[in-house]
């Protein structure tokens, strides 16, 4: 079992010469390999109305254990579920298996319902026009809550506080739905709708539409295939400035959640770590902190971006490039999203399927449970610790090289002099190579939690 600084510089060298045999690979070799899928199928209509009523229904039970149910967040479905299981799980089967949160959003239904209701039956015209100047800026402010309300709020998990916020958030997004309309509100204000959307980009199985349009509406068909995660990357034209910093808050956000937790973090507070004592004592550090390392990452960001752009000679204009290789870092995001939640996942999964068995604490036995017991063994035995490092340590690994793969197409596909492409490329691979030694850092140092 090697120490963990061997990890660290090994992983770090390997995202390195990535982007070195990158430069030396030809263009049309790259191309050929990107473009290879496997073709699986027709993918059959799902009405989307109907998955989002299940949907619906079920937010509405957890909402009633949340007000109803067990103090315990270890104990009551709503914490579990949408900590563990939705935020925690879901977010990685988008990256796995594609946009599922277009037919799981839970307030498509009632507002279909609504919409129904009120004699509007074919394609509705919305009482306002989404203003253009908005774009992504409510999507933005509802993650940095979310963010703030997981992150740094004292009782995130607390489901009668949790059930408020999920119930305040659903009247808003209803709202926004009913005013400005379903597709204008979902495709830029919904905080979510827009994060699943840009992680089910990474997705190596994909639904190419059959026909123009034939994705969007009641059902979605089309044909299934099997390629290389992150494919779809290359089709997404470049994103706005309001759009780019959305995505580096998403990284900034899975990031800072793990720096808050780290020994030297709360050093530079002077907190001492085996005497914690809880979220309200840093509520004003760590909030700065959470906008701050935002703001740091879209410095750096912007900052290699601009000396890429230089060093292209300036042929294409600088805010289209943070558009388009913006979404080249998304493959790190989920990544850290996945090597930060894989361990309280394998613990809090159990939870949440136990508190199934019994959500009131009436003594049900809805799953057949007599005496449900939680495994946490495997986090005090070296060996299975030493396989949920590696896997961490491999997804942080992993996805800074398909990053470096997504900027270097991206590169290749905007410059069409191949010589500039590469040279825009060392700014942002050398602040890859940094992050990849910063996430590193950031699983094998002593954290609290």
């Amino acid at each position: 079992m090697l120490p963990t600084h061997y990890y660290i510089v090994g992983g770090t060298l390997a995202v390195g010469a990535s982007f070195i045999l990158l430069l030396v690979a030809p263009d049309a070799l790259l191309r050929r390999f990107v473009g290879a899928r496997l073709d699986l199928g027709r993918w059959p209509a799902i009405p989307r109305s109907a998955v989002s009523a299940v949907s619906f229904l079920l937010l509405i039970f957890l909402l009633i254990t949340g007000w109803f149910g067990s103090r315990d967040p270890l104990e009551n479905p709503l914490p579990l579920f949408i900590w563990t299981l939705w935020w925690g799980g879901l977010t990685i089967a988008h990256a796995l298996f594609g946009n599922l949160w277009r037919f799981l959003n839970p307030w498509l239904a009632p507002y279909r319902l609504v919409r129904r209701l009120s004699g509007a039956t074919q394609a509705p015209v919305a009482p306002l026009r989404y203003p253009a100047w908005l774009g992504y800026l409510p999507a933005i402010l509802f993650f940095l809550g979310f963010a703030w309300f997981e992150l740094i709020d004292p009782a995130p998990d607390d489901p009668a506080v949790l059930a408020q916020a999920v119930v305040i958030y659903s009247a808003i997004t209803l709202a926004g739905m009913i005013l400005f309309g379903e597709e204008a509100w979902l495709a830029k204000a919904e905080c979510f709708s827009v994060f699943f959307g840009f992680v089910a980009l990474l997705a190596p199985l994909q639904v190419e539409p059959a026909e123009p349009g034939s994705s969007t509406g009641s059902s979605m068909r089309g044909r299934l295939s099997l390629g290389l995660p992150g494919r779809a990357l290359l089709r997404r034209p470049p994103l706005p400035w309001d759009g780019m910093l959305f995505a580096l808050l998403t990284l900034a956000t899975v990031s800072f959640d793990g720096l808050n937790k780290t020994f030297w973090w709360l050093g530079l507070w002077g907190v001492n770590p085996l005497e914690f004592p809880g979220r309200t004592a840093l509520m004003l550090p760590n909030s700065l902190g959470l906008v701050g390392a935002w703001a740091l990452l879209g410095l750096a960001y912007s900052l290699a971006m601009a000396l890429g752009a230089r060093l292209a000679g300036g042929r294409i204009a600088l805010k289209t490039l943070l558009g388009a290789f913006v979404l080249s870092i998304l493959p790190i995001s989920i990544g850290y999203h996945f090597a930060h939640y894989l361990t309280s996942f394998l613990v809090n999964a159990q939870y949440a399927v136990f508190s199934i068995n019994d959500p009131f604490e009436w003594e049900w036995r809805l799953l057949g449970i007599e005496d449900p017991h939680v495994m946490v063994s495997f986090l005090s035995d070296m060996n299975t610790v030493w396989v949920v490092f590696t896997l961490q340590a491999g997804a942080v690994v992993l996805v800074h090289i398909l990053a470096v793969l997504w900027a270097h197409l991206t590169a290749v596909e905007r410059f069409s002099d191949r010589r500039a492409a590469l040279a825009s490329q060392w700014p942002l691979a050398a602040l890859m190579v940094g992050y990849t030694l910063f996430g590193l850092w950031l699983l094998a140092a002593p954290a609290i939690g």
